[in-house]
């Protein structure tokens, strides 16, 4: 595929990459990529977001585990433009690894979680990115995370999926 820089992904293009859909698509806009190496994306984070109404009711916070799963996706984005494919309806991207998590600061309603990610190596079908989410220009959170992609039919998943 040839190296594609400063394009742009909108909701509707994003959902040809991602299999999610309300509430658990996490990934608003992509703002710029570079295939074979980095993803820009945003998460608008809104006050009438499901989980906050139990995460918690008197000081709304982004569970940590919601951003990590933004970072995944946009990651799982960069992936398949960087094959230059469209997932079929099978196509599942799944966590194999999380290291080094950190977070630095809450994620509330109002904010703009942007998401840095870069493809760290791919080897034997296991794709490490570092992740790196900011909110007006403040890390909120880091990661290195690991994924495959497999068929939701393939009898050799990860265990545990």
């Amino acid at each position: 595929m040839t190296t594609t820089e400063n394009k742009t992904l909108d909701i509707h293009q994003i959902k040809q990459y991602l299999p999610h859909r309300y509430p658990m698509l996490l990934v608003d806009r992509v703002l710029t990529w570079e295939s074979g190496k980095t993803i820009t994306a945003i998460k608008n984070v809104t006050a009438n977001e499901e989980f906050f109404n139990g995460h918690f009711p008197h000081k709304p916070v982004m569970p940590g585990v919601l951003m990590i799963e933004a970072m995944a996706q946009t990651a799982a984005i960069l992936s398949f433009l960087t094959m230059d494919v469209k997932p079929d309806e099978n196509s599942v991207v799944y966590f194999v690894g999380i290291d080094n998590a950190r977070f630095k600061r809450p994620v509330e309603p109002g904010d703009q979680l942007k998401m840095d990610v870069e493809i760290l190596r791919v080897s034997r079908g296991i794709w490490k990115y570092k992740a790196v989410g900011t909110v007006d220009g403040k890390v909120a959170l880091e990661a290195e995370l690991m994924c495959t992609i497999r068929s939701a039919t393939d009898a050799s998943q990860p265990a545990g999926q």
